[in-house]
């Protein structure tokens, strides 16, 4: 398969829950890319004053994966070995790595992607702070927070390298 063919396009008459989860994909994709070729030193480099660092935003997804489309919905989740409420999950403890995190984001993901195939949009759950929210809008959060922190990785790993774009040069 080549470069082309392995980017993802929203279906331009597709459904609603294949067209928010193709584009949730997408952005996923971005995020594992971002992580490419690099080694540990540079993945987990904090380029901002806030600390802001390749792996720490792919654990903080991952974790946010697992609370939004799981946790929500009272599906099971992999229990958490740091605290999101100190910030734990934006940043790579010493221990962490690349390997380790990216496998966590590839858990999460699909047990999220478990839980879209098997609930209906309509299908109502509790978040964490005790909102009820329904899975159609905890895709479109998701794609939104995902896009959201792929921009911030695109940023960081211009700082980085220099490597700029959504995908590989096709």
């Amino acid at each position: 398969m080549s470069a082309e063919e392995r980017i993802r396009h929203v279906p331009y008459e597709g459904g609603e829950k294949e067209s928010l989860r193709v584009s949730l994909d997408r952005h996923r994709d971005v995020v594992v890319w971002k992580l490419a070729g690099l080694d540990e030193e540079r993945a987990r480099r904090p380029l901002t004053p806030s600390g802001t660092n390749l792996l720490g935003l792919v654990k903080h997804l991952a974790a946010v994966e697992y609370s939004w489309f799981c946790e929500t919905f009272g599906r099971e989740s992999e229990p958490l070995w740091f605290d999101p409420y100190a910030g734990e999950d934006m940043v790579a403890a010493d221990d962490e790595t690349t390997e380790g995190i990216l496998a966590y984001y590839a858990r999460a993901r699909a047990a999220a992607d478990r839980a879209v195939a098997e609930l209906p949009l309509e299908t109502v759950g509790t978040a964490w702070d005790g909102r009820k929210v329904s899975m159609r809008w905890v895709l479109i959060h998701m794609v939104e927070e995902t896009a959201r922190h792929a921009g911030h990785m695109d940023i960081v790993r211009e700082l980085i390298d220099g490597t700029t774009g959504a995908y590989p040069q096709l």
